[in-house]
């Protein structure tokens, strides 16, 4: 089996991880380590994992054809997981009133890496 393929597997894979860790983290926390009940902050990190996951999902599956949907496809899953961060951050700030040191630049460096993914896919 090709590397088509195995973008198209990991793809399924990561993906499926990232929306279970997205929607119901300490369910799928409680599948893969045995705990499920999380602090506020596990949550959010957890969260935090499913967007990278997400993110990586989607480009294997926009890198599997070709050169040109590769760089594409690496653009659009940088921008889903640096705009997924900046709003679970956000959120985890304003809504769940936890506090870092981090989550405020964390916040606004995943925001401005967003905001360059958005403008690299416009140039292309």
């Amino acid at each position: 089996m090709g590397t088509r393929w195995l973008l198209i597997v990991t793809a399924f894979v990561e993906v499926a991880t990232g929306l279970a860790l997205l929607v119901v983290p300490s369910h799928t926390v409680a599948i893969l380590l045995g705990e499920g009940s999380l602090s506020p902050q596990a949550l959010v990190v957890g969260r935090v994992t499913g967007a990278a996951l997400l993110s990586i999902g989607v480009t294997c599956w926009l890198s599997r054809h070709s050169e040109r949907s590769g760089a594409l496809g690496l653009i659009a899953g940088l921008l889903i997981y640096n705009l997924a961060v900046a709003l679970l951050l956000i959120h985890a700030a304003l809504a769940l009133t936890i506090y870092g040191i981090g989550l405020w630049p964390a916040s606004a460096l995943h925001a401005a890496l967003a905001s360059w993914c958005i403008a690299s896919l416009a140039m292309k």
